[in-house]
């Protein structure tokens, strides 16, 4: 099984523009991305998906391969597709380039499934949620899963609704829950977190798929593919990433590394 990651990397981000070569650390943030993927043993090739030169030639700089794509793609998945064409893989991963944390237990939990079952053509990852305050907030892309962790629907609302110890404006009504969260007591629920795994040729048949109706109302890609009655297998990883949608996220991502290296 050959197993390719394409990184999609779009410099001009409406929130951060130039966002790819933002220094973390005194590395563009995309060679965090690429060296984050480079220790994984299982993975045959790394190549970042760009629309802009200066990107490209970044990520040449540092050793890495690049293909420019198209500028007129609205999201990373139609990136890839594009840029998938012509690579020679099974399975083609998808690994944002805004993900600087990313790391083998995340990659290995994406591609586990395939393995598994040759019947799966679309996997995800997700990580528990013992915060009230991380599991109502709706930056954070909640999943619920069936016994067999294929995902039943994705929200940027709380998912799912606890009518016992919730009110309607998703207030905790039992107040003893949420003195709980630090010791890790109390499984709100199960935060998304944003990497995909696809058969190749599975991409190519989502790539033709319309925007279906979920889709466009919470802004999730991945509801196209439940709508249209494709399963996808969602692993629980036991830790959770700093994405960096906006400039103040670059602070977050560098402090977590200086207590990892410290």
């Amino acid at each position: 099984m050959k197993i390719a990651v394409l990184i999609p990397a779009r410099f001009a981000s409406t929130r951060f523009e130039g966002k790819p070569l933002a220094k973390i650390m005194g590395k563009p943030m995309i060679q965090h991305v690429w060296e984050g993927v480079s220790k994984s043993a299982i993975v045959s090739e790394i190549i970042v998906a760009t629309e802009d030169k200066k990107v490209f030639d970044a990520v040449i700089d540092f050793g890495g391969n690049a293909v420019m794509t198209k500028d007129t793609h609205v999201s990373g998945t139609d990136r890839i597709i594009e840029a998938s064409e012509n690579i020679d893989a099974d399975i083609i991963l998808n690994i944002q380039g805004d993900e600087p944390l990313v790391n083998n237990e995340i990659i290995n939990a994406l591609i586990k499934p395939f393995k598994e079952d040759e019947n799966i053509v679309f996997t995800s990852v997700k990580t528990p949620i013992y915060s009230f305050e991380e599991f109502t907030d709706i930056n954070n892309v909640k999943v619920v899963t069936d016994k067999n962790d294929y995902g039943i629907y994705f929200s940027r609302s709380p998912i799912p609704f606890d009518r016992n110890n919730f009110d309607l404006k998703f207030n905790l009504i039992n107040s003893g829950l949420k003195n709980k969260n630090n010791n890790k007591e109390k499984l709100f629920g199960y935060k998304h977190l944003g990497f995909y795994g696809y058969r190749k040729s599975f991409l190519k048949i989502f790539g033709q798929l319309p925007p279906s109706y979920l889709e466009q109302k919470e802004m999730l890609e991945q509801l196209r593919a439940i709508e249209n009655g494709y399963k996808i297998k969602v692993e629980t990883v036991n830790i959770s990433t700093i994405p960096v949608d906006v400039p103040a996220d670059i602070k977050k991502v560098e402090s977590y590394l200086l207590k990892l290296y410290n």
